[in-house]
């Protein structure tokens, strides 16, 4: 691998490699099938329990009025609560239901499974380098997220 194209190869594989756990994990969940903002909104509230809608969508990088589409989406679903934020009666404080608590734990359960499965297929060497380079990715995430967070 070339030094130049590193960062599109890491890129397109990150990418490749979540898309695929992504379609993996959603043809052997119940349905109704949710979309991945979906579930990375319901993965956040459920790490966040009360946090609000502005905030969701700083943290997940998106429009407020996406999440606001999204947390509609869920509440309806029976996923998510909507409560008045007893300091700012204008703003919502958003919860997990237990079916959402339920939900995330078998997707958390599959997508082991899945991730698992396919690293048995591995030889030594590569799992030994995928598990090295955990640190490094982690790392990475931060400085995106530093970057994404900077005005």
């Amino acid at each position: 691998m070339e030094q130049e194209t590193f960062p599109e190869e890491l890129a397109d594989a990150l990418v490749g490699v979540q898309r695929l756990i992504r379609r993996g994990v959603r043809a052997e969940m119940p349905v109704p099938p949710l979309r991945g903002a979906e579930v990375e909104l319901l993965r956040l509230v459920a790490a966040r329990p009360g946090i609000g809608i502005s905030d969701a969508a700083r943290e997940l990088c998106l429009a407020s009025n996406s999440v606001s589409t999204l947390v509609n989406q869920l509440v309806r679903q029976g996923y998510l609560l909507r409560e008045t934020d007893p300091a700012d009666r204008r703003a919502a404080r958003l919860l997990p239901t237990p079916a959402a608590e339920d939900r995330l734990g078998e997707w958390r359960r599959r997508r082991a499974a899945l991730v698992r499965r396919q690293l048995a297929l591995l030889d030594e060497a590569d799992r030994a380098a995928l598990h090295a380079a955990v640190p490094a990715l982690r790392k990475l995430a931060v400085t995106l997220r530093e970057e994404a967070d900077q005005p």
